[in-house]
C-alpha cells in the first residue's frame, strides 16, 4: 500500500506524468493554481527555488511567466508557509493572517514606524510602485529622513504583511510594491473567511495537491486548539463520506489519502527529476520519511564541519523512490554546472538505466541553469 500512496503522491504533484498541468504560460498559472502555492527562495547556488520546482512540472516554462501572471492578476506574493507565490482566487484565505498583523497581533511583524508607513503610502500614491533600491538609498531631501535599509525596510515589509501594498513585480529576487487596490482584480473576494471555512480550504488545498497526507502536513505551523477542532470537524466529515480512506504506515504514523485518485492511478514510467529542497513534494520532512523512507534536511544552515551531503543537496527523485542527493553549483559567468557531490542512498536494480537517465536530467538541468558546460566525470563522483 505504500508504493500505491507514494505512487498518488507523485501524480498529484505533476512528478508522476509529463504536463498534467499543461505548458508555458497557461501550465504555470494551472500549476500554481493546483498545487495551491510555490515557495519563494533567495538562495541562487543553483536556479531559485520558485523557477526550479515549476521547471520541473511546465514543459517550456519561463521565468517571465511569473511577472507576467502577476501583472494579469492571475497570482500573487504572501506567505504561505514561507514566502511564497499563491492564486489569486485564494486571496481571501490570507486575510485572516493580514487582519492579525494589522491587529498587532503577529510576534514578527508589528514594529514597523507608522510615520514612515504612511510616508511610504504617500510616495506610492503620487509616484507609482516603488523598488527596495529606493528604500535602501539615502535620500537627504527627505524631510522625514526614512530612506535606509533598516526602518525603511522594516515599514514597507510591515506594509507588505498587513496588506497595504503588494508586491508587482521582481526583478531578479527584487522586489517592487504598489498599493494593493492596484494589484487586486475587480471581483476579487474580500471576504474573511470563518474558521471552519479557513480549515475547509487547507484540507481541500492539501487533498488536490498532494493526494496523500498526514494531520501534522494539514496543520502545518497553523497552531491552537480552534483550529485543530475545526480540522478536525473536516476530516471526520470526509471520511465519513468516503473522499478519504486513514491508512497505517510501517513505522506506525497515519496517512489519508484520496480514494478515488487511488484508485485510478496510471501507470508510472521510470524518470529521474532533480529537486528543489523546497519543493512541494519534500517540504513536509515528517511526510517524506513516512511515505519514502527518506530523511533530508538542508545543510546550508549546518556548519561545514558536520555537513554530510554538501550545501544545497537536492534531492534525486527515480520513478517513485528518492534515492540520494546531489550537490551542485552554478558559476554563471562561466557556464558551467559543478557536480561537487553525489549519494546513492537506495539499492537500484537496473543502476545502468538510473545512470543513464541521471546523465541526461543532469545535462537538461545544467541547461536550465543557464549552466550548459558540464563537469567531465560527473557519474565518477557517485557513491
Amino acid at each position: 500500500m505504500t508504493e500505491l500512496l507514494r505512487y498518488l503522491a507523485l501524480f498529484k504533484q505533476g512528478l508522476g506524468q509529463q504536463a498534467i498541468f499543461g505548458e508555458g504560460l497557461v501550465g504555470t498559472r494551472r500549476a500554481i493554481e493546483y498545487l495551491g502555492y510555490v515557495q519563494i527562495d533567495t538562495i541562487s547556488v543553483v536556479e531559485r527555488a520558485h523557477h526550479h520546482i515549476l521547471w520541473n512540472r511546465v514543459p517550456n516554462y519561463q521565468q517571465e511567466h511569473l511577472n507576467h501572471l502577476v501583472r494579469e492578476k492571475q497570482i500573487f506574493e504572501y506567505w504561505y508557509h514561507a514566502a511564497s507565490y499563491l492564486p489569486m482566487q485564494d486571496y481571501r484565505y490570507a486575510l485572516p493572517q493580514i487582519e492579525a498583523i494589522r491587529k498587532g497581533e503577529h510576534r514578527y511583524f508589528k514594529n514597523g514606524d507608522q510615520h514612515l508607513m504612511n510616508e511610504i503610502l504617500a510616495k506610492i500614491k503620487a509616484e507609482g510602485k516603488i523598488r527596495l533600491r529606493d528604500i535602501d538609498k539615502k535620500n537627504k531631501a527627505s524631510s522625514g529622513g526614512w530612506w535606509n535599509s533598516s526602518a525603511g525596510r522594516r515599514a514597507v515589509n510591515q506594509l507588505f504583511m498587513q496588506g497595504d501594498v503588494m508586491i508587482c513585480e521582481r526583478n531578479g529576487m527584487e522586489k517592487a510594491f504598489d498599493l494593493t487596490e492596484n494589484c487586486l482584480p475587480n471581483n476579487i473576494d474580500l471576504t474573511v473567511p470563518t474558521l471552519n471555512e479557513y480549515a475547509e480550504y487547507l484540507f481541500h488545498t492539501t487533498l488536490r495537491a498532494h493526494g496523500a497526507f498526514t494531520w501534522k502536513q494539514l496543520l502545518h505551523l497553523k497552531t491552537g486548539q480552534h483550529m485543530r477542532d475545526a480540522m478536525r470537524k473536516v476530516v471526520d466529515v470526509q471520511l465519513d463520506m468516503g473522499i478519504i480512506q486513514q491508512f497505517n504506515t510501517a513505522d506506525g504514523d497515519i496517512i489519508y489519502a484520496d480514494i478515488t485518485a487511488l484508485e485510478q492511478l496510471p501507470k508510472l514510467e521510470a524518470t529521474v527529476k532533480i529537486l528543489s529542497p523546497f519543493d512541494n513534494l519534500v517540504i513536509h520532512r515528517d511526510r517524506l520519511s513516512s511515505l519514502f523512507e527518506f530523511d533530508y534536511r538542508m545543510e546550508c544552515y549546518v556548519t561545514p564541519s558536520k555537513r554530510v551531503f554538501g550545501y544545497f543537496c537536492l534531492p534525486i527523485l527515480y520513478t517513485d523512490r528518492l534515492v540520494g542527493r546531489i550537490d551542485c553549483k552554478a558559476h554563471r559567468a562561466e557556464k558551467r554546472l559543478q557536480v561537487l557531490s553525489v549519494h546513492i542512498e537506495d539499492q537500484i536494480l537496473d543502476r545502468d538505466l538510473f545512470l543513464s537517465l541521471l546523465k541526461s536530467e543532469l545535462q537538461r538541468f545544467a541547461e536550465f541553469n543557464q549552466c550548459p558546460i558540464l563537469d567531465d566525470g560527473v557519474l565518477d563522483k557517485i557513491h
